[in-house]
């Protein structure tokens, strides 16, 4: 199969939303192994949306749409697309059933207006929405099979996830199987050209990379006749990527630096505190956002200023005043300083020049040193970015997390 997205929407075009749509769906269907070979966005008008529609049902195999279901009268999408193939809009009772019990469940009383959404395409099979009021629908016509999606964001993403998937793998006579490896501490280029050979050489499983914000996944995806043949065809080729990438493969499991981390402190039943300068509590953030960080994160101090260092984390000032705030010293300092005063077994101390102003010092804007204390011993890891101030402090806290992960793993801690 190949598809092409339509979303529609005047709203899109004048910048007013951000289209996330589109990526929810791309991303869906290439879960799927369905390629997607053009996007288009286009307004609510019915002659620019019926030639977009007529365009696409020449290329495509699949054409998902979204938006444009609603009840107002810019709600065009269901009359304008069932007409470029040639199909009417009929009532459908039980669609009208369930938006009337939705307004009747949340007590607002339901506008006529709402009902023309129960009107869908002759011969069409039904997406009930339990997520709002605008059901979505799949016919097929010529050869060409049409899904039409709600265009709210929560909406359209949970129709896709429980609505849309589920028929598509209905109707497919193979599985598509995917696994994913996280990368950290090598680019997207970087990855591409240690694997060069293997992405090359692989057609079925196929091995993507893609860029993530400070890191990147590898998704290796086979096609079988059931997940099982897929799995054993996808382990051979996971294993030369590990062979290849060895400890830059942070997980085959959870989907970020800080929920690895949180698995392996709760495994140990261990715990770690942090203190944080140019990062103004980023990691402290990013861990407690995940449930059940309580159990593994003591606490944090955000200790900006000298004084707060010497007071807060019992930073010598002397350390300071010889070394420099910014200095591989001063953030084993802050890392001893919040695994002691914290009562943690581990602890991380961050300190460095976010920018764009610096401090006098002479050091350059992205310098920053990253430290974490085992108890026993503190390893540093020195950062140079030339970055914007959010990048700079996102990959401080990346590397945080990366040195806490090895420490827990065994594995080497600088690199």
């Amino acid at each position: 199969m190949n598809a092409e997205i339509i979303c529609i929407g005047t709203e899109l075009l004048l910048g007013n939303i951000v289209n996330t749509d589109a990526t929810d769906v791309a991303q869906a269907l290439s879960e799927l192994g369905i390629s997607v070979y053009r996007y288009t966005a286009v307004g609510d008008n019915p002659e620019r949306l019926t030639e977009v529609v007529q365009a696409a049902a020449q290329r495509a195999d699949l054409l998902i749409t979204t938006g444009g279901l609603g009840p107002t009268l810019d709600d065009l999408s269901k009359e304008t697309v069932a007409g470029a193939f040639g199909k009417k809009l009929v009532r459908h009772p039980e669609c009208e059933a369930e938006i009337r019990a939705y307004f009747d469940k949340i007590g607002t009383v339901m506008t006529p207006n709402n009902l023309q959404q129960a009107m869908l395409p002759e011969s069409c099979t039904v997406l009930h929405n339990a997520w709002g009021t605008a059901p979505g629908c799949v016919f097929e016509s010529g050869g060409v099979m049409v899904i039409m999606l709600p265009g709210p964001p929560r909406e359209c993403r949970a129709m896709l996830k429980h609505r849309v998937v589920p028929y598509l793998k209905s109707r497919s006579k193979q599985t598509i199987h995917s696994r994913y490896l996280h990368v950290f501490g090598m680019g997207e280029s970087g990855v591409e050209y240690a694997l060069h050979d293997l992405m090359a050489q692989s057609s079925n499983p196929t091995v993507a990379p893609y860029a993530k914000e400070g890191e990147v996944m590898l998704r290796v995806t086979a096609a079988a006749a059931d997940e099982d043949a897929a799995e054993a065809m996808i382990e051979p080729v996971v294993a030369q990527i590990r062979q290849t990438l060895g400890d830059l493969i942070y997980t085959e499991t959870y989907d970020t630096l800080e929920q690895t981390c949180l698995e392996l402190l709760k495994s140990r039943a261990e715990t770690f505190s942090t203190a944080e300068s140019c990062t103004g509590g980023l990691v402290a953030k990013r861990i407690t956002d995940l449930p059940g960080s309580s159990a593994v994160f003591t606490g944090g101090v955000v200790a900006y200023t000298e004084q707060a260092k010497q007071n807060l984390l019992g930073v010598p000032a002397e350390l300071i005043a010889r070394e420099g705030v910014v200095s591989a010293p001063v953030a084993e300092a802050m890392a001893r300083g919040a695994a002691q005063r914290l009562g943690s077994k581990y602890g991380i101390g961050i300190t460095g020049l976010a920018g764009p102003d610096g401090d006098g010092s002479g050091k350059p804007i992205g310098l920053v040193y990253v430290a974490l204390w085992d108890g026993q011993e503190s390893f540093v890891r020195e950062l140079h970015s030339n970055a914007t101030r959010e990048r700079i402090r996102l990959s401080a806290s990346n590397h945080a997390f990366d040195m806490l992960r090895r420490v827990l793993t065994g594995q080497r801690v600088v690199l």
